[in-house]
C-alpha cells in the first residue's frame, strides 16, 4: 500500500493526506479526508435514494452491474496502473486478484442475485402445514457501511458494494487511506455506469473518518482486514445492534500428505505463500510435510523460491512489502526464527538490489513451536516449512492456532483429502491447490476463530445484506383463533392429551412430522 503522510493543512480546513509508492517512494497523490459532518450528509442522501433502489427488479440493478463491467474491460490497462501505483504488486497480481475477480463478480452477482434472493415458499410441518401458509421474503437492510483493506484495494471494495447494490441496499464506501485512489476507482466505475447519485459514496479519509462511518447509524458494516481494528469494529456495531461481517487474519496452513504429487505441492506452495508477497489474508503461511517425503519436498520448494524476482518494474514474481511496519514485522518473524535455530535455505534479508520495502522471498526449515512465524500471521514472503510423521500429526499442528481462514491440502486420494480438509479447524479448504475459495462465487467465505465472524459471497453472502421476513398466511381466515377465550379447564385438558399422543406415540411423531403437498 501507499506510504500515507499527514500534510499541514491550516486550522479548521478538511485534513489532507500524502501517498507515496512503497515499491519506488515516488509521491503518487493527495487525498483530501471526509469528515464526521461528510460522511452523516452522504448517509442521509443514500437513505432518500435507497427506497427507490430498492423497489427496481433484480433485473434493472442488474444493468447497472453489467454496464460497469463493460466499462471496467474497456479501462482495464488504466485501472491496472491506478492498483499497481499504489501497491507493488506484479502486474499479474493485479490482473488476476483485483480486475479478474472484479469482473466475475460484477458479472455473476448482476445476473444471479434474483435466484439467491427471491421469495421462498416454505413448506411447514405438522399440523401447521394444514394451516398455514409460510414464505420468506429477503429485504435489504437500507444502508450498508464497506470498510475495505490494502492488500486487495480494488476487488475487497467492489466484492462486498456489488452484493450489497445488488440486494437492494445503499453503500457508504470506506477504502484504506493507503490504497484511497484503487479503493476509489470503485465509485468512478459505478459513476460511469450511471449508478443513481448518492447510492454509492467513497468516504475517503484516515481512521476518523472510518471512526465516523461506525458512529454515523449504517444498518450494517461489512470489514475487511485486520484482527485488531475487527475487534474495534465489532465492539462498535454491537453497541448499536448494528449486524457485522468481519474477514480478518489468517495462519493458513499447508499439508503436504506421503503420496502428494510433490512438483505439484511444491508449486502449490509457492504461489500460495509469495503471491501479493504473501500479503492476503487467504494465503498460506504454515507448511507442515509427512517426513518420509520432507527432503525431497523441501529441495523442490528451493529450486522454485531461488528462481523468483523481484523488482520496481518490468518482469518481476514478487513485489515489495507495502509499509514500513509489516516490513519491520516480517523482519522480527525471521530473525526471532534463526535466533532459536531455524534454517535459512532462500532469502532471509532485505533485497541488497531494490530501493522499495523489498523482502526477498524466505523458505525456512527447523521449525520449532515457540518460533514467532509459526504462531504468528507474518503477512508477507516467508514459508516456514515444519515437518510432521504423519497426517494424523499434520492437522493437529494446523489446528492448534488462533487463527482459522483457509487451508490447503496436497494428496493423490481426493477422497481421503476431502476427509482431512473435514477435519481442519478453519473457514474453508482447497484440496491440490493453494486456497482459492474466495474466488469460487457459490462458496461461503469467511473464518473461525480470530479469522473472523460470519461470511461472504454466495447465497450465504448475499443474504447477510438482508433481513429475512417471515410472513405466515392462515389459510383458513384465521377462523381457528376463535375459541382461544375464553379460557377454560375442558380446553387445556384436551391440549394436554393432544400434546401426549402428537409426541408421545409413534404414530403421533410420524403426523409431527408430515408436510401436506400444497
Amino acid at each position: 500500500m501507499a506510504i500515507v503522510t499527514r500534510v499541514e493543512t491550516p486550522e479548521g480546513s478538511r485534513r489532507r493526506l500524502s501517498l507515496a509508492s512503497p515499491a519506488t517512494l515516488e509521491p503518487i497523490g493527495e487525498i483530501e479526508a471526509m469528515t464526521a459532518d461528510d460522511v452523516k450528509a452522504a448517509l442521509e442522501t443514500a437513505r432518500k435514494v435507497q427506497k427507490e433502489w430498492a423497489a427496481l427488479s433484480f433485473k434493472e440493478r442488474g444493468k447497472y452491474m453489467l454496464r460497469a463491467l463493460e466499462i471496467l474491460l474497456e479501462n482495464k490497462d488504466e485501472y491496472i496502473d491506478v492498483i499497481m501505483s499504489e501497491t507493488p504488486k506484479t502486474r499479474i497480481e493485479a490482473l488476476m486478484m483485483d480486475v479478474y475477480a472484479a469482473c466475475d463478480s460484477l458479472h455473476y452477482y448482476g445476473t444471479e442475485a434474483e435466484k439467491m434472493l427471491r421469495p421462498e415458499k416454505k413448506r411447514l410441518h405438522g399440523v401447521l402445514s394444514i394451516t398455514k401458509k409460510l414464505t420468506v421474503v429477503y429485504k435489504p437492510l437500507g444502508v450498508v457501511g464497506v470498510i475495505s483493506p490494502w492488500n486487495g484495494p480494488f476487488i475487497l471494495s467492489l466484492n462486498p458494494t456489488v452484493q450489497a447494490l445488488m440486494a437492494g441496499n445503499a453503500v457508504l464506501l470506506k477504502p484504506s487511506s493507503a490504497t484511497a485512489f484503487s479503493g476509489g476507482l470503485v465509485g468512478k466505475l459505478f459513476e460511469a455506469a450511471g449508478l443513481p447519485q448518492g447510492l454509492l459514496t467513497v468516504t475517503q479519509g484516515d481512521s476518523s473518518t472510518g471512526q465516523a462511518l461506525l458512529e454515523v447509524g449504517v444498518d450494517k458494516v461489512s470489514f475487511t482486514g485486520s484482527e485488531d481494528v475487527g475487534r474495534h469494529v465489532g465492539k462498535c456495531c454491537a453497541e448499536r445492534f448494528i449486524p457485522y461481517t468481519l474477514e480478518l487474519g489468517g495462519k493458513n496452513a499447508v499439508i503436504v500428505c506421503a503420496d502428494a504429487d510433490l512438483d505439484n505441492a511444491a508449486a502449490g506452495a509457492i504461489a500460495g505463500n509469495f503471491f501479493n508477497a504473501g500479503q492476503y489474508c487467504g494465503g498460506t503461511e504454515r507448511v507442515y510435510v509427512v517426513e518420509s517425503v520432507a527432503d525431497e519436498f523441501i529441495k523442490k520448494v528451493v529450486e522454485r523460491a531461488s528462481k523468483l524476482r523481484q523488482a520496481s518494474e518490468g518482469e518481476f514474481d514478487v513485489g515489495a512489502l507495502y509499509t514500513e511496519a509489516q516490513f519491520k514485522l516480517v523482519e522480527e518473524h525471521v530473525d526471532d526464527a534463526r535466533a532459536k535455530g531455524a534454517t535459512v535455505l532462500v532469502g532471509g534479508r532485505r533485497n541488497p538490489n531494490e530501493k522499495g520495502l523489498y523482502y526477498e522471498p524466505t523458505v525456512l526449515t527447523d521449525i520449532t513451536d515457540d518460533m514467532r512465524c509459526l504462531n504468528e500471521e507474518t503477512f508477507g514472503p516467508v514459508m516456514p516449512i515444519m515437518r510432521v510423521r504423519d497426517e494424523d500429526e499434520a492437522i493437529r499442528l494446523a489446528n492448534d492456532c488462533n487463527f482459522g481462514l483457509t487451508g490447503s491440502i496436497w494428496t493423490k486420494d481426493t477422497k481421503r483429502g476431502f476427509e482431512l480438509a473435514k477435519r481442519m479447524d478453519t473457514g474453508s479448504v482447497d484440496v491440490n491447490d493453494f486456497p482459492q475459495t474466495y474466488g469460487s462465487g457459490e462458496a461461503p467465505f469467511g473464518g473461525v476463530k480470530a479469522s473472523g465472524i460470519g461470511q461472504v459471497n454466495g447465497p450465504t453472502g448475499m443474504r447477510s445484506y438482508c433481513h429475512a421476513l417471515p410472513i405466515q398466511i392462515d389459510r383458513f381466515g384465521g377462523k381457528q383463533t376463535a375459541g382461544h377465550y375464553p379460557v377454560t379447564p375442558k380446553a387445556a385438558e384436551d391440549l394436554s392429551k393432544f400434546v401426549g399422543f402428537l409426541w408421545g406415540t409413534w404414530f403421533g411423531r410420524k403426523i409431527s412430522m408430515m408436510r401436506m403437498p400444497f
